[in-house]
């Protein structure tokens, strides 16, 4: 039995839209070039992050003890929303305040990261009004909204988008059920706006089986995709590389040690690139952590505060 797919805390206070803070404000930039992450070899650990509760802060805290990379390679802001206007009948994209003040406050919470080495992508769920990723009507919707996420990405000098269809509710506010282009005009429109940042699939809910329509396949313009259930191995439906995959998926603190630790194993014995964590609170976990770390890299993970 699969273990349930994530715990998702929200707040209720009110939020800026992204249009709104579009509208206000110049293009930000990365500021300073990354610095030079230590060498590591090994998969690319992706580290998604509650901000609602927790600090993006939290995925630099952690180092390999041999040699003093990077242990996560890829940080998730957790989450944007992809809501309804009833009033346009448009898909907009929606920050809470949390998600708002992350952004706002890039040079403090972002940047610190990217100056490691560290990606910081934006993840985007439904949101329970009915817009989602697999039902935009015309191929103009969908590429309006993948302007949204885009212009996103450059004004807070993030490293790219990552989807997640889950919680749309298809139908809600007389907004239609998943359609077979939908999702590939998106990906292709945001693709197309952003061809140097990472787009990343969190391989559940319809989308993820809508990855070709009118002779466009767009399994070749993602960089990563992964399994959502975590403690469990399945390797994702979708014709990508197996360096750009991660069947193995965990909750940090809530799967086992010695399941953590059997999944990496088994990442690198069956040639797999990737391996996707979830739930990085402000703990220090470096036994749970070390228990991957020690499988994919051959090294402790060290946390420092």
């Amino acid at each position: 039995m699969f273990t349930p797919i994530r715990s998702r805390v929200r707040t209720a206070a009110l939020a800026l839209s992204a249009v709104m803070a579009l509208a206000f404000g110049a293009t930000a930039t990365t500021g300073a070039a990354a610095a030079p992450a230590a060498a590591k070899q090994g998969p690319t650990s992706v580290a998604y992050v509650e901000v609602n509760n927790n600090s993006m802060l939290n995925v630099g805290k952690y180092t390999l003890s041999n040699g003093g990379g990077n242990v996560f390679d890829v940080a998730v802001i957790f989450a944007a929303n992809i809501n309804y206007n009833t009033s346009t009948k448009a898909a907009t994209l929606y920050f809470n305040e949390n998600v708002q003040r992350v952004l706002d406050n890039a040079a403090t919470q972002i940047r610190p990261l990217q100056q490691k080495g560290i990606k910081v992508v934006l993840s985007v769920l439904g949101n329970h009004q009915g817009a989602g990723f697999a039902n935009f009507p015309s191929q103009q919707a969908a590429s309006t909204f993948a302007k949204q996420l885009s212009d996103t990405v450059a004004k807070y000098g993030l490293d790219g988008i990552d989807f997640d269809d889950e919680y749309a509710e298809y139908g809600n506010n007389g907004t239609g059920q998943p359609n077979a282009s939908s999702f590939v005009y998106l990906v292709s429109a945001l693709r197309a706006n952003m061809p140097g940042k990472i787009i990343s699939l969190y391989n559940i809910g319809p989308s993820a089986s809508r990855l070709s329509y009118g002779g466009v396949d767009i399994t070749s313009k993602f960089d990563y995709a992964w399994n959502p259930y975590y403690g469990t191995w399945q390797v994702p439906c979708i014709a990508l590389p197996k360096s750009k995959l991660s069947p193995a998926a965990v909750q940090i603190g809530g799967t086992s040690q010695s399941t953590a630790a059997s999944l990496a194993r088994r990442t690198v014995s069956e040639g797999y690139g990737v391996y996707l964590t979830y739930n990085l609170d402000g703990a220090n976990r470096s036994a749970d952590v070390s228990a991957f770390t020690r499988e994919l890299y051959g090294s402790d993970a060290r946390y420092t505060p």
